[in-house]
């Protein structure tokens, strides 16, 4: 059992490991009633899909925050070089935004690190099954440490 309460069925049918098919077929309008699903609906159903099921947008945020500070630490290093090299005088404020900016991609790249964590302590409180099995040759439930269906 899969002690969930919001649970996302497309995405434990496929983390399930279900076998799926791509049925092509031509969409039809209803004949009678409308549909309870509104724009919102529906994406508040796909967040829950990739919130419950990936961590990929972690991991994305983690990737811009390393790309923001490294850009903005590439940009002060010509700065510098600029001005100590070649005697160019440069404004405040080109240092002064990639300061920012360093400071803003370091607190991403912070942010998506403690996301990965909480992620996986996410993860371990839904209590989900390491493995289920679809047969066993053991007769005797109680040895058995599959899970199996009911």
């Amino acid at each position: 059992e899969m002690g969930e309460y919001n649970r996302f069925s497309k995405g434990i049918f496929g983390w399930v490991g279900f076998k799926t098919k791509w049925i092509e077929y031509e969409n039809v309008e209803r004949k009678a009633g409308e549909t309870k699903w509104s724009f919102w609906k529906l994406f508040k159903y796909s967040l829950e899909g990739i919130i419950g099921f990936s961590t990929a947008p972690l991991a994305m945020v983690s990737a811009l925050g390393l790309f923001v500070c490294l850009t903005a630490f590439l940009f002060l290093i010509v700065i510098l070089v600029k001005t100590l090299c070649f005697g160019d005088p440069v404004a405040g404020w080109p240092s002064m935004t990639c300061i920012i900016l360093m400071l803003g991609g370091i607190q991403l790249l912070c942010m998506g690190i403690l996301g990965m964590y909480l992620s996986k302590t996410y993860l371990e409180t839904k209590k989900r099954p390491i493995y289920i099995c679809g047969e066993t040759n053991l007769n005797d439930d109680e040895n058995s440490r599959c899970y199996k269906e009911k």
